[in-house]
């Protein structure tokens, strides 16, 4: 009798309204990748992925790099984050890393340490030139929002 030899085919196609949770009282050491959305209550310990949006609950305490398309952060993080789309920090979250998004919403009350950078895709990018100083790819003067008004 062999419990796990069963020679039928268990093929599944990727389903993208499937949300993958690690609840709270799991406990994963290791890279966590995703395709689809996903949420974390809670603890990782490496890199975690997801191609979608990934939400961070305020039960959740992540040792390691974050990097998806949308994320939403109430836990605790430890590492830089990179969100392609919209970084949103809740007022329960706990930041100690770099931040690098393209958008950002920071609630009052949240703690953030660490660097920003805001990548506009519309936008003249800033090149270090090596010597300290940055060169304009564009010269045309851009003003910030409030003062164009």
């Amino acid at each position: 009798m062999a419990l796990f030899n069963n020679n039928k085919s268990n093929t599944t196609t990727f389903n993208p309204n499937t949300l993958n949770i690690i609840n709270n009282g799991t406990q994963i050491i290791g890279d966590v990748n995703s395709d689809g959305d996903m949420r974390v209550d809670g603890g990782i310990k490496g890199l975690l992925t997801s191609k979608a949006r990934l939400v961070i609950g305020a039960t959740a305490v992540i040792e390691g790099d974050i990097k998806a398309t949308n994320i939403e952060i109430s836990g605790d993080v430890t590492g830089n984050i990179y969100a392609t789309e919209l970084l949103t920090i809740k007022n329960t979250a706990k930041i100690s890393g770099d931040v690098h998004s393209n958008k950002l919403i920071i609630e009052a009350g949240a703690t953030f340490n660490g660097n920003c950078k805001m990548n506009k895709t519309k936008e003249a990018s800033i090149h270090n030139s090596g010597n300290g100083t940055r060169q304009a790819t564009n010269t045309k003067s851009v003003q910030p929002e409030a003062i164009a008004q």
